[in-house]
């Protein structure tokens, strides 16, 4: 495996005769629009096939599969381009295994809303261990307010992720509601109806864990907090289930703010299964331009959560998106735009832009003009990703968490697959 920066004047067909990647291969795992058009300073994966076999009359995944020893997942992963072929063709090349060596297992999560595209969907799930469904909040009466998953979740199903149902204070007009978790939080017989229907929909639609995402959590009700999850750890065992639980990225106990002050990252490590330590939105829609989840900041964080946290429960998040910013910033005015990774160097492409690669955030970012407008684009690549699964590797996390699924990304797929043997359970 080579990760290569895209110099001035670099073509596809130079950069893979110098690295003996195949042209095509390299359009696939970097999602290449046009093949004629490299923008400087974009981040390449090139990948090298150790060992591939040729489709003869007959073959399916499942024969090939077993002819290797290997899992049908596993030929998905190498070989992105299968994702939304129903059939394989006589004479088309599988790879089985690339040259570069498998550092260790991970398990991967990724978080998706009901309407996400099918064939986005199909594309990520081979690489999951586990599908987030957000979200499924609750009434003041404990009725649950449920997402549209059933699809989501026999899909889950067909790729070995497991479905995992996620919990919040989402209200009926999509927004985080302090109080209403704050009544959950202390009213016990509350609690109770919630979770009887909870695991009612478990065992209904074949939800195997639940995921907890309360933000914004009234100081007063920190206890009450913990509390709750105690209940719920306790019913979900009991039935089987485990607990996930999202955390705000701390970088320390006394950190300040509603955001941070109710999650006690000690004790809400001992009551969960695992947690996701949700390392993103530096750069957010109303604030400076920046990189979304600066390698810097990131360290702060898991270096705090590994700490008072088992790291075999920690899964690290990651960011699925970047943002483009109008220039000058101004406070209260400026709205960034959340884009694609992907579409992200689309921009590049067209707009003629040089995309740079900040050393101390490890992201990438590019400038452009556009209707006479200054915009500044922060965003993830391979480069970028690269850097924070070894900062995984090097405080031993279980995994990593994506925010979200909603948009393509197989550049990052093919590298996660490459490196790491992923977890299907």
């Amino acid at each position: 495996m080579v990760i290569y920066t895209v110099q001035p004047g670099d073509t596809l067909y130079q950069i893979s005769q110098r690295f003996g990647v195949s042209p095509q291969r390299a359009i696939i795992d970097n999602s290449i629009s046009d093949p004629r058009a490299l923008p400087p300073g974009q981040g390449l994966l090139l990948l090298t096939p150790a060992v591939t076999y040729t489709v003869r009359q007959g073959d399916t995944l499942s024969s090939i599969a077993g002819r290797y020893g290997v899992t049908v997942q596993v030929l998905l992963q190498n070989n992105p381009q299968l994702a939304l072929l129903p059939t394989l063709h006589v004479g088309q090349e599988v790879v089985i295994h690339f040259t570069a060596g498998k550092r260790r297992r991970v398990t991967v999560n990724g978080y998706a809303y009901d309407y996400i595209s099918t064939d986005i969907l199909r594309r990520a799930l081979p690489y999951l261990t586990y599908l987030t469904i957000f979200g499924y909040g609750f009434t003041p009466e404990g009725r649950l307010l449920p997402p549209d998953d059933q699809s989501l979740i026999a899909l889950a199903r067909e790729y070995g992720a497991v479905p995992v149902m996620l919990l919040s204070s989402i209200t009926e007009d999509g927004n985080f509601n302090s109080q209403r978790a704050s009544q959950l939080f202390n009213d016990r017989a509350l609690q109770d109806r919630v979770l009887l229907n909870i695991l009612a929909v478990m065992d209904q639609k074949g939800y195997e864990g639940l995921d907890v995402d309360f933000e914004f959590i009234e100081p007063q009700d920190s206890a009450a907090y913990l509390s709750f999850l105690e209940n719920a750890a306790g019913k979900l065992h009991d039935a089987g289930h485990f607990l996930h639980v999202d955390l705000a990225p701390k970088a320390s106990d006394a950190q300040q703010g509603l955001l941070y002050e109710s999650h006690n990252y000690r004790a809400l490590g001992e009551i969960a299964d695992s947690v996701l330590l949700m390392t993103y939105e530096w750069g957010y829609t109303y604030g400076p331009p920046m990189a979304v989840a600066p390698l810097n900041q990131m360290r702060r964080v898991v270096e705090y959560g590994a700490s008072v946290i088992d790291p075999a429960k920690i899964q690290m998040g990651l960011p699925n998106y970047g943002y483009d910013w109008i220039l000058p910033f101004e406070r209260g005015v400026t709205r960034a735009t959340a884009i694609g990774n992907e579409y992200a160097i689309d921009i590049a492409r067209r707009q003629g832009a040089f995309i740079q690669f900040d050393s101390t955030a490890q992201s990438p970012y590019f400038n452009y003009y556009r209707d006479g407008l200054s915009h500044v684009v922060w965003f993830e690549d391979v480069r970028s990703i690269e850097q924070k699964y070894n900062l995984m590797d090097e405080f031993s996390l279980v995994g990593g968490g994506y925010w979200n699924l909603m948009r393509p990304f197989q550049q990052n797929w093919s590298f996660v697959a490459a490196r790491y043997n992923i977890l299907k359970l």
